[in-house]
C-alpha cells in the first residue's frame, strides 16, 4: 500500500512568500528603470533567473523535459508566462506607477477563467471561485478608479500591464490544455520555461535597439544607458533588477510550481490579489506614490475575493486530484 507523504513545506508558506516577493517586484522594476530601458530590465531579470534555476536544477539532479512536441508547447508557455508578461510589465512601468502595475496583476484570474471557458469548455471553474474572481475584480476597479479621468493612468501603459497580467492567465490555461502529464516534477518545468525566455533575450534586445534607435555614441547596447552615467546612478538600478531576477524570477518560479502542483493553477494565479496590497503599500511608502481611501477599500475587497478563491473545497471524485497542473480544475 502506498502511503501519501506530506510536502516538507506546506504550499501556503510558498503562497505567502510569493505574495511579498512578487508584490515587491513592481518596486524593483521601477528602480531599475532609473537607468535601464524596460526591455533591458526584463532581459537582465530573465538572465539572472535562468542562471539560478539551472544551478538549482543541477543541485537537485533534475532533468529538463524531453520530446520535441513538449518543447514546442514550452515555447508557447515560456513566451506567455515569462517573456511577454515580464517585458510588458517593465515597458508599462515606463508610463504608469508601480502601484498601477501591481493592481493590474489582479486581473490574471479573470483572464484565466475566460481562457478556460474558451480552451477548456469541459472543465467547470466552480461557482464560488467565479464569485471570488468577480469580487476581486470589483476591488481592482475601486483601486484603479477608472471614472477619474484626470487622475487615471497613462492608457498605453495601462494596456501593457493589463496585457501582461492576462498573459499569465492564458499561459496557465495552455499548460493545462497541452502539457497534461508531461511534468517530470521538481524544477524541470519552470527551468525549461525560463530557458525558453532566455533564448528569446537576444531578439528582444535587438528589437529594442532598433525601435529606440541605435545610439550615435556610447555603449553599443539596446536601451538608454548613458555612456557618462556614474557608478552610483547605475549600481542601484542594476542591483534592484538582479534581486528581481534571482529572487523574484529564479526562486519564485520554483515556489510557484510548488503551489500549482499542490493546490492547482487557479489557486496559484490568485496570488495576484494579495500582491496588489503589497505593491500599493510599497509604492506609497518607498516611492511616494499617492493613493486614497478608495484604494484602501479596494484592497480589502481584493483580499476577500482572494480568500474565496483559495479557501478549501470539497474533493470531487469524478475529476480526480493530481499534482499535475493539467489535472487541477480551478
Amino acid at each position: 500500500m502506498t502511503v501519501a507523504t506530506r510536502p516538507a513545506v506546506p504550499w501556503q508558506v510558498w503562497y505567502l512568500a510569493l505574495t511579498f516577493i512578487w508584490g515587491s517586484s513592481y518596486l524593483l522594476i521601477k528602480v531599475g528603470l532609473d537607468a535601464l530601458s524596460g526591455v533591458q530590465v526584463a532581459s537582465l531579470r530573465i538572465v539572472c533567473g535562468v542562471l539560478v534555476l539551472l544551478l538549482l536544477l543541477v543541485a537537485t539532479r533534475t532533468r529538463l523535459p524531453r520530446g520535441r512536441r513538449t518543447w514546442g508547447h514550452l515555447l508557447v508557455t515560456g513566451t506567455l508566462l515569462c517573456t511577454l508578461p515580464w517585458t510588458l510589465f517593465a515597458l508599462g512601468e515606463e508610463r504608469v506607477t508601480s502601484a498601477v502595475a501591481g493592481i493590474s496583476n489582479a486581473t490574471t484570474p479573470v483572464a484565466a477563467v475566460l481562457a478556460t471557458a474558451l480552451m477548456l469548455p469541459g472543465e467547470p471553474v466552480g461557482r464560488r471561485r467565479q464569485v471570488g474572481v468577480a469580487i476581486g475584480f470589483v476591488g481592482v476597479v475601486l483601486i484603479a478608479q477608472p471614472w477619474s479621468l484626470e487622475r487615471g493612468p497613462d492608457p498605453v501603459g495601462l494596456v501593457m500591464v493589463l496585457a501582461a497580467s492576462a498573459s499569465y492567465g492564458v499561459g496557465w490555461t495552455y499548460v493545462r490544455r497541452h502539457l497534461h502529464g508531461v511534468d517530470p516534477g521538481g524544477l524541470s518545468m519552470p527551468t525549461a520555461q525560463v530557458l525558453v525566455a532566455a533564448a528569446q533575450v537576444p531578439a528582444l534586445l535587438l528589437l529594442d535597439w532598433w525601435l529606440r534607435g541605435a545610439p550615435s555614441e556610447g555603449p553599443l547596447v539596446p536601451g538608454r544607458v548613458a555612456a557618462g552615467a556614474s557608478s552610483g546612478e547605475l549600481w542601484g538600478p542594476l542591483l534592484a533588477v538582479v534581486v528581481l531576477g534571482v529572487v523574484g524570477t529564479g526562486l519564485a518560479q520554483a515556489m510557484q510550481y510548488a503551489v500549482v502542483r499542490a493546490a492547482g493553477p487557479t489557486v496559484a494565479t490568485s496570488v495576484t490579489y494579495p500582491i496588489v496590497v503589497v505593491s500599493v503599500l510599497l509604492g506609497v511608502l518607498l516611492l511616494g506614490e499617492s493613493v486614497g481611501p478608495l484604494v484602501l477599500a479596494g484592497a480589502v475587497v481584493v483580499l476577500l475575493g482572494s480568500l474565496l478563491i483559495t479557501g478549501p473545497r470539497r474533493a470531487r471524485h469524478t475529476q480526480g486530484v493530481s499534482v499535475d497542473p493539467a489535472k487541477m480544475v480551478g
